[in-house]
């Protein structure tokens, strides 16, 4: 099975999005101690459909296939938690903040108190999924940004997630924290200048949607890696509130579901008609 599938917009595509924790792809051999329906509710369920309707706008569209508690790719390669290891592990190994609360690049928990794995994890088989799940998911949207900043001069890409309504002990606001509508993080401008920043919240805004910006997620690994606003790169990241659109517990979708696709789709049109390209100058700010 491919690590990711990517959908193309008719013609040259103004924007990338990427969904790398909606995958629900589960390996057949994978042995863990929750049940399917536990490990449900690690994912970012269904982000990756929430947002298929902007490549009819011109974005081009990455997701995930493996699901996160599996590997994630939003983690640093080396944020790996050494308690998790079976074997010494050969490389560098930089656990960070992520780790210490179980969601580094090997999750432990998938909610606190339900642990993943049935036992510490052998060198071979981590090295295994960074290689055949975590580096085609970067080299392809290494590839893509690529692409559009040569056709364009500069790229808008948005990352998808999604957030518990509430946070938990493995969050970083802490247990019983109640979320807003969607958060809209940029490193505190370091991966993106406040042009592209600044729509996005408006235009959600306008929509009626509460949106804080960088609080209580200020980007990950995928928008901070990519993300180069002095060079035309803006990695934006974006988190919904999965009481929008998700029965959170079941990890079905409710009537919400169509209404908020509908809204992702008219701010995806609003991003595609300001992107930058050639013809407007190129590097956006």
């Amino acid at each position: 099975m491919r690590p990711y599938v990517v959908v193309r917009p008719d013609g040259i595509p103004r924007l990338l999005f990427d969904s790398p924790h909606s995958g629900r792809s589960y390996p057949a051999d994978w042995r863990t101690r929750c049940a399917r329906a536990e490990l449900r509710r690690g994912e970012d369920a269904y982000v990756d459909e929430l947002i298929a309707d902007a490549v009819e706008v011109g974005a081009v569209v990455l997701a995930a296939t493996y699901p996160r508690c599996f590997i994630d790719v939003n983690r640093d390669e080396a944020d790996i938690d050494p308690e998790l290891l079976a074997e010494p592990w050969p490389d560098r190994l930089a656990p960070s903040e992520k780790s210490r609360r179980g969601l580094g690049l090997i999750r432990r928990d998938v909610v606190p108190g339900v642990p993943i794995n049935v036992g510490p994890l052998s060198v071979a088989e981590i090295r295994d999924r960074i290689l055949h799940v975590y580096r085609p998911y970067h080299a392809v949207l290494a590839e893509l940004v690529a692409e559009l900043r040569r056709v364009h001069g500069a790229v808008w890409h948005i990352s998808w997630h999604s957030m518990k309504s509430v946070g938990n002990a493995m969050t970083p606001d802490g247990a019983g924290a109640r979320r807003p509508d969607f958060v809209v993080s940029d490193r505190h401008g370091a991966s993106a200048g406040p042009t592209l920043t600044r729509l996005i919240v408006t235009t959600l805004e306008t929509m009626g949607y509460r949106v804080a910006v960088n609080d209580p997620y200020a980007g990950g690994t995928i928008v901070e890696r990519f993300g180069e606003p002095a060079d035309g790169v803006h990695s934006v990241q974006v988190e919904v509130n999965r009481a929008l659109y998700l029965d959170e517990l079941s990890v079905t979708r409710t009537d919400g579901f169509d209404v908020l696709r509908g809204r992702l789709r008219s701010l995806a049109a609003a991003l595609a008609a300001a992107a930058p390209s050639r013809s407007s100058g190129g590097l956006a700010t």
